[in-house]
């Protein structure tokens, strides 16, 4: 009872996870940008003659085209785990939901097909998908037997994306895997630099862990450095609908090789950003994203650290830019905004101008955090300050629902305290620690629940 009792804690945050990043946006007649650039505060006025501590959200909207425009072509690895453990259901669905996907593509998208156990084999070459008759073909033949080589796998599948990487393609390794990487390089810091190095390159990694027993860890540093998605799939029954899912991202990509800057002027010293990888140097922030999908709205959180401004006194806190290629028609953009904050003696007014949804994401993020740092804690045999970790964020997230009567901030803070009191008294099991990671490089990515 207390296990399940933890998952429902655990779905009720992919919940507001999924809630709170589904902004629409599309375009109007006779826009051609793909994206929408917005930066904005969670309290737009604040207390003046003391020093404030300000989210700044900067969110990047994937616009859909009013119209049906040719997609960009996909350029696709599918990297597929054979080693002993997927045999029998898991090796049959997988070979499924692997021609499912090839059946989403076009003529003319590339894909390739690389099989690894202890060797890492390319059963089909980066190339065209014609009718298709090739690939199917060559999954149909997979079957399981020997060791787990991920990083081998994934690092093939990335020499098959080379093959076509200075041509417009959307760039992707699909890796499926159920098992712990024993051969060749197999901790997450190894992985995620993996990640690191392909993201630079213009290639993201989705990561799909089958089962109890992949390491999710490794999987999720791997997604995240590459800003890809990450999957926990307990049943293999559930392949054929995550391919999709995935695919259906990947298909609906409008932007690419994102950088967005945002330059904070003197008295506003930004500390950290939130959730997501990036930088912070003097007084910029730095955030890079491989991709933008339509319909998307992706962003980035940052604590900046204001200085004591007068009342009635109007100060600019943030500028933002953000360039990224046009996946339409393959040209270069810029974007700029700014935001300002304004200073009051009354409560009242800053409770009543908040941004109760930019509250809302700081707090799903800051649960995200806490979530990995419960993790770690449960890892080190620290069960106890794991728990008081949870009820502690819980408690400063209720707090701040109360403070500005804030419904989705309640929402994602509840949880907190059952799953403090389950992981206190059990700890986590496989599945509930593989949600914890899932779960939260959804979060950070703005990518929904599946």
């Amino acid at each position: 009872m207390k296990h399940r009792t933890l998952l429902l804690a655990l779905a009720a945050l992919g919940l507001c996870s999924g809630l709170l990043f589904s902004a629409k946006a599309t375009a109007s007649p006779g826009s051609s940008e793909p994206v929408n650039l917005r930066i904005e505060l969670d309290r737009p006025v604040l207390p003046s003659d003391s020093r404030e501590t300000v989210i700044v959200k900067v969110a990047l909207d994937g616009v859909r085209p009013v119209k049906v425009v040719r997609r960009a072509p996909i350029n696709l690895a599918l990297v597929i785990d054979k080693s002993g453990s997927m045999s029998g259901d898991r090796i049959e669905r997988a070979r499924e939901a692997a021609s499912e996907a090839v059946r989403r593509l076009g003529a003319d998208d590339i894909v390739s097909l690389v099989v690894f156990d202890d060797r890492v084999r390319v059963l089909v070459p980066a190339g065209r998908v014609g009718d298709g008759s090739v690939l199917f073909a060559a999954i149909e033949g997979i079957n399981s037997g020997g060791s787990t080589n991920l990083h081998g796998g994934v690092s093939e599948g990335a020499e098959q994306l080379r093959r076509h990487i200075e041509e417009s393609f959307t760039h992707r390794v699909l890796l499926l895997s159920d098992g712990q990487a024993n051969v060749g390089p197999r901790t997450p810091d190894e992985l995620g630099a993996l990640g690191a190095a392909l993201v630079r390159q213009g290639i993201s990694v989705t990561t799909i862990g089958l089962g109890l027993d992949y390491n999710e860890d490794l999987m999720t540093r791997l997604a995240r450095r590459s800003d890809g998605n990450t999957y926990f799939v307990e049943h293999s029954r559930d392949l054929a609908r995550i391919f999709n899912e995935e695919l259906g991202d990947v298909l609906s990509i409008v932007a690419r090789r994102i950088v967005v800057e945002i330059d904070f002027p003197a008295g506003a010293r930004p500390v950290r950003i939130v959730g997501r990888d990036g930088r912070v140097e003097n007084n910029r922030a730095v955030v890079e994203l491989n991709q933008l999908y339509g319909g998307q709205e992706k962003f980035a959180l940052i604590e900046v650290e204001l200085e004591p401004a007068k009342k009635g006194a109007t100060r600019e806190i943030a500028r933002a830019q953000v360039r990224y290629e046009n996946v339409a028609n393959a040209r270069s953009s810029t974007q700029s905004a700014r935001v300002e904050a304004s200073f009051t003696a009354e409560r009242a007014e800053v409770v009543r101008a908040a941004n109760r949804a930019v509250q809302a994401d700081y707090a799903a993020n800051r649960l995200a955090e806490t979530n990995d740092e419960v993790v770690a804690l449960v890892d080190a045999g620290r069960r106890e300050e794991a728990a008081q970790r949870l009820r502690s964020v819980g408690a400063s997230l209720s707090s701040l629902a109360r403070e500005y009567d804030n419904a989705a901030v309640l929402a994602v803070a509840a949880p907190a305290a059952p799953a403090a009191a389950k992981v206190e008294a059990e700890g986590l099991s496989k599945a509930e620690r593989k949600d914890y990671r899932a779960k939260s490089q959804q979060t950070y990515s703005q990518q929904s629940a599946k």
